[in-house]
């Protein structure tokens, strides 16, 4: 396929903004894929032999929830994303934003802070109780302080922080079918967030009352096209239809999301007819799933895949020594070792093709002798690692690969790298718990904004901040870009947070990956978002 760093400057504006196209059109269509999604469904229609009622997916891990105020993994997300639905939606394929829930994009003030959004009426959440403004104000204010808690890991993210300035200062529901949200500062990637699948779904108040205070919803009632039937940790979750859906009905009546965390196993499980769909495929297992029949779902991701240091405590907290690891490493080498040609070299934090943020920025050189000069002078002679073994979206081989690499490069410069791994699910615990100098991450986009990927070493969540760094001037930038319009005045302000990531080096960028999935040629009208999150209402599969 053509390579999406190709993109011209208004290709990626188109991208990443927001859609008007079909207000008042949309009202009662229903979400899960947008306008796009719509005027594909039936495109390539099941054969005369009919449509199976079972299509199944495999996930990695198991969903750290299925409420969207409490995940912000990919697992759940995948998941929740066909049972909850937001006030807006991207495109089936971009991250163009539309309504969803509400009637239309929504009325802005001249100053930028006040949002009025009309909302669709006569929509029933799956347990037959109204959608309305009330169930809006009641889905956000859960996330807004002081009610929330510490296990909402997207609620600073999304809808902002009293102390920092930013996001939401109030919800108020005008009448039964308007919201007027208010903000403390303007805010360029709102609207965008609002359609998010982690934190921005609406949530049945009857659900949020039901739960115990300060925890997750267990039973999750949205509006979407599937309602929740069971999930059984570590093999499966399953979702049927919603009968009473308010759009276009699903083509197929139940989804079950298989737990495989290996990935020899998920091939098999593939190659074997026990799944449909699997995730992550290993780059070494591309060419076996085509040569065996099947479908490879292969595009450039909206990922990073990162070394992060612990900027906070133990032997890395020192500027100089996290440049001289990064020094030690051949990034480049590594890549192609263990990715082969489905990744990149990353040499911004956002996408190549999220360009013109980062053409000029200018990561840290491989010069192993001038790292082992830095590393002895500063005494630093071992360093402690933790990393994650399950495949991730932005890294399909897990982080021991990595690891295992890095500590042969530390090893040639004088310095012993000690590595515990953990599950990904264990690993989400760990590296919030357990001490380290270094760590494995990644992101995936969640809404085409540069604010959501450079954000994420501002924010105070050390579950999304896994090198805890915090830098008053890269704040400040932060600020100064969420509260400026898109542009090429936005555009400065993130090649300074870029180059700032550059030279104080709070991580080691790594690569860019493509999204490899496997499929059933029987599966119809499947596509993988590049915000990581498949909607299944339009997709079939041939009996």
């Amino acid at each position: 396929m053509e390579s999406k760093s190709a993109f011209s400057r208004r290709q990626f504006m188109e991208l990443l903004g927001v859609s008007a196209a079909g207000f008042g059109l949309v009202s009662m269509a229903g979400c899960g894929g947008g306008d796009d999604a719509k005027k594909d469904e039936g495109a390539d229609a099941p054969a005369a032999g009919g449509t199976a009622d079972t299509i199944t997916y495999s996930l990695t891990a198991d969903p750290r929830a299925v409420d969207p105020a409490y995940f912000d993994d990919g697992e759940s997300a995948v998941v929740s994303c066909n049972m909850y639905e937001g006030l807006y939606q991207y495109g089936k394929t971009d991250a163009k934003v539309s309504p969803c829930l509400a009637k239309d994009l929504p009325e802005i003030s001249d100053d930028g802070l006040v949002y009025t959004i009309k909302l669709n009426e006569g929509i029933k959440f799956h347990d037959g109780t109204d959608f309305n403004a009330d169930a809006v104000k009641k889905s956000i204010e859960r996330q807004l302080e002081p009610n929330r808690n510490s296990n909402m890991p997207y609620a600073s993210f999304v809808f902002g922080e009293e102390e920092a300035g930013n996001g939401v200062a109030s919800v108020e529901a005008v009448d039964d079918y308007t919201v007027k949200i208010t903000m403390r500062t303007a805010s360029a990637p709102f609207v965008k967030n609002l359609a998010m699948a982690l934190a921005s779904p609406i949530v049945a108040p009857s659900a949020i009352e039901a739960a115990t205070d300060g925890q997750a919803i267990t039973n999750p009632v949205g509006t979407g096209p599937y309602k929740f039937v069971d999930w059984t940790k570590g093999a499966s979750v399953t979702l049927v239809a919603n009968e009473d859906y308010w759009g276009e009905a699903p083509k197929t009546k139940n989804l079950v999301f298989k737990i495989i965390a290996e990935g020899n196993t998920r091939l098999t499980s593939l190659i074997n007819g026990e799944c449909d769909i699997i995730s992550s495929v290993d780059p070494a297992s591309a060419d076996q799933i085509v040569d065996n029949g099947f479908e490879l779902f292969s595009e450039d991701g909206m990922t990073i895949n990162y070394m992060a240091f612990n900027t906070e405590t133990g032997k890395c907290t020192d500027q100089e020594v996290r440049k001289a690891v990064a020094q030690a490493i051949n990034v480049e080498e590594m890549v192609k070792s263990i990715y082969g040609d489905y990744a990149t070299v990353a040499n911004s934090v956002m996408p190549t093709w999220m360009a013109p943020y980062t053409k000029d920025v200018k990561q840290t050189a491989y010069d192993p002798e001038a790292a082992k000069k830095t590393l002895a002078d500063k005494g630093i002679t071992s360093l402690q690692c933790i990393t994650y073994t399950t495949a991730r979206p932005y890294n399909q081989k897990g982080g021991s690969d990595l690891a295992n690499m890095i500590q042969g490069y530390l090893s040639a410069v004088g310095v012993e790298l000690s590595i515990t791994q953990y599950d990904w699910t264990t690993y989400k615990t760990k590296v919030q718990t357990d001490p380290y100098d270094i760590c494995f991450y990644g992101w995936t986009g969640d809404n085409g904004d540069p604010d959501n990927f450079m954000n994420l070493l501002a924010d105070t969540n050390w579950s999304i901040n896994v090198a805890h760094w915090q830098d008053d001037e890269y704040k400040a930038l932060i600020a100064e870009g969420l509260k400026t319009p898109d542009g090429d005045a936005r555009d400065a302000i993130y090649l300074q947070c870029e180059e700032m990531v550059a030279e104080k080096q709070p991580w080691v960028l790594i690569s860019h990956s493509k999204n490899l999935l496997g499929y059933s040629p029987k599966v119809k009208d499947f596509y993988y978002h590049p915000t990581g999150v498949v909607f299944f209402k339009g997709v079939s599969k041939e009996a």
